[in-house]
């Protein structure tokens, strides 16, 4: 296909399916549109706006399901193969986003296609099969009832060893809330977050398998080879990338067990004494390689292997994150590496989100211990601190809604619903959406964040947090690292790091690279090299604020508002020890208020009409 009409950086079509209708089409990618939201989560609510009235159930047949590429995907930009999905959120009732690493994201680009926009439900299971522009919609009655491994193979062997599949488990299959979106078969890159998973199973959407040999135009083809030649041996040589390289993402739990950042028996406790058995050096007894997402020269993924016992893995798997460890491992209290590496790898088989699972977990495990559920409520089992076998069983009852796993598939909020009596207290979620295993009451910019984040409590929306008390970076506005307890300053600096962050989003690019030698500057050469916008620095920080403004217009349509910008009571309120950090309460509503001020949102957290008009976003405000 001829690139002298596209746009550099895209392939300049969406593919958009009907699965209802049984209708495949595509259409032009505004050149408007890809300077003011750039692709991935920017274009995906751009998308979401025009095909998802905020008022509709997350299950009904007009919810859109977006998946979005951004201008660095397939290129050899740093870690750009990443891809964003869009949607309303089953688990929230509003904005849900999910990014995902792996290679899909590069070759669905490929096909011809910077994203692909899917309405309607299909009365049978389907897949979709897309072989650079041609598409297929596919029966997938021979896949249903399968777990994301055993579809990955099934699909490379019926079609080819050279397509990349994104797929659900029998978790999204079984609308799950919290399920998501596999991708690269054992090695297990997900689309986790907010439910993602369980829209497409709404949508009976097995896969979407993908194979293309394109390349989209670059503007400075010979200007971003150069950059890329510069910059490369830079990024691998940083420290901060031959950390991650050795230890993966958790090699950072002991560090955030010192501080008080690590979840610990569903947020009630300030230390583990587990914590060695779980950490970075515990995963290397069961790793077996290391994994590179598309265009990464980190390599911070794991693989590991256990050959034998009651949690054998049966050849290698995906190794776990820090937040999986975190959440299935300090925070229900299971100490054993191994117990943790089978837990995630059938939340990978299932389709589950791991942070949404631990958290859903730790919360029956403090129902149960407190008499709001008895054994008989959890048939027959004793869910107890600590019980990795009681933990898999629960974990296949969720994934396949029998029994209690009907309930506990429902996420904390619903669940402290139904319990009634005050199950609200060990329900540890913001806006519905489960907490990631960072802790607000050991990081002021934590709480901020977390209250803000369009999609529920997400420690990447304004991936702050490493720079208080740890990093720092002049690039970014941190000359040197914060005072983690302060106040002062903390809310423009939450916003700006939101804004930056919407941008890596909808690039979309890996955010440790900000820590590997591509810092905010780089990071704007970059997209000029492969775009030529012409955007500087102040453009760049202009564009992420319309992209989260744009998201929060959103929710705001979804009567999202200031009452939902909190954090859950054990947060606020419960003190973890004696000492003077172990002590330390996040002062929210302080910092909220001239969060809100900076933002230009009115008092009840509304965007304000000056701002929507600043932004030039007057077009959404259908």
């Amino acid at each position: 296909m001829g690139c002298e009409k596209m746009i550099p950086g895209y392939m300049g079509k969406i593919l958009k399916v009907d699965l209802i209708k049984r209708k495949i089409e595509s259409f032009s990618l505004d050149a408007k549109d890809a300077k003011d939201f750039i692709g991935g989560s920017g274009l995906g609510a751009k998308f979401l706006h025009e095909y998802t009235d905020a008022k509709i159930n997350a299950f009904d047949s007009e919810n859109a399901l977006i998946f979005m590429t951004g201008p660095l995907a397939a290129t050899k930009a740093f870690s750009g193969d990443r891809f964003e999905v869009v949607t309303k959120s089953p688990l929230t009732n509003c904005y849900a986003e999910a990014s995902c690493g792996g290679q899909w994201g590069g070759m669905l680009k490929r096909t011809g296609y910077d994203g692909i926009i899917i309405t309607g439900k299909s009365n049978s299971p389907v897949y979709l099969h897309i072989n650079n522009e041609h598409v297929d919609i596919v029966d997938a009655g021979e896949l249903w009832g399968k777990d994301t491994f055993q579809t990955n193979q099934i699909l490379k062997n019926n079609i080819s060893k050279d397509i990349e599949i994104a797929c659900i488990g029998q978790g999204g299959e079984n609308l799950v809330r919290f399920a998501g979106i596999h991708t690269q078969d054992i090695h297990s890159r997900m689309a986790a977050r907010a439910g993602v998973g369980a829209v497409m199973g709404s949508k009976k959407l097995k896969a979407i398998a993908v194979f293309g040999d394109n390349k989209p135009p670059i503007f400075d083809e010979e200007g971003f080879q150069k950059f890329w030649k510069e910059y490369s041996k830079k990024v691998a040589s940083t420290f901060d990338a031959k950390d991650m390289r050795d230890n993966g993402t958790v090699g950072s739990l002991l560090y955030c067990e010192t501080v008080g950042d690590l979840p610990i028996k569903n947020w009630s406790m300030r230390r583990f004494a587990g914590a060695e058995n779980i950490s970075g050096s515990a995963v290397k007894e069961i790793l077996t390689k290391k994994y590179y997402c598309g265009s990464c020269l980190v390599g911070c993924g794991r693989t590991v292997n256990v050959p034998d016992g009651r949690f054998m893995t049966n050849g290698p798997v995906g190794g776990m994150e820090y937040e999986t460890v975190a959440m299935v491992g300090s925070n229900l209290l299971i100490n054993d590496i191994k117990a943790v590496s089978k837990i995630n790898e059938l939340c990978n088989r299932f389709g589950i989100d791991t942070i949404s699972t631990g958290s859903v977990l730790a919360m029956a495990m403090e129902c149960h211990e407190n008499n709001l559920l008895s054994t008989d409520d959890l048939d027959g089992i004793d869910l107890k601190w600590g019980d990795a076998d009681a933990v898999i069983e629960i974990l296949h009852k969720i994934a396949h809604r029998e029994g209690i796993g009907n309930l506990l598939a429902e996420g904390t909020r619903r669940i402290a619903s139904e319990i009634g009596s005050y199950a609200a207290e060990f329900a540890v979620h913001v806006k519905g959406l489960e907490l990631p295993a960072h802790d607000p009451r050991a990081k002021n910019s934590l709480a901020i964040s977390y209250a803000t984040s369009n999609r529920g409590a997400c420690h990447l929306s304004a991936f702050g947090y490493d720079f208080e008390h740890l990093c720092s970076s002049p690039e970014l506005g941190v000359p040197e690292p914060l005072d983690r307890f302060e106040t002062k300053g903390k809310p423009a600096y939450v916003a700006r790091m939101e804004n930056i962050m919407s941008m890596c989003d909808s690039l979309s690019t890996c955010k440790f690279m900000l820590f590997c030698a591509i810092s905010l500057p780089q990071l704007v050469q970059e997209l000029e090299l492969i775009t030529g916008f012409g955007l500087d620095v102040g453009d760049f920080l202009k564009t992420g604020e319309r992209i989260f403004n744009l998201k929060r217009m959103y929710n705001n349509k979804c009567g999202i508002s200031r009452k939902d910008d909190t954090l859950p009571p054990r947060i606020l309120n419960l003190k973890r020890g004696t000492g003077a950090d172990e002590d330390q309460l996040p002062p929210l509503n302080i910092m909220l208020e001239e969060y809100y001020k900076l933002r230009g949102w009115n008092e009840i957290g509304f965007v304000s009409l000056e701002k929507i008009k600043e932004l030039g976003l007057e077009r959404f405000l259908k």
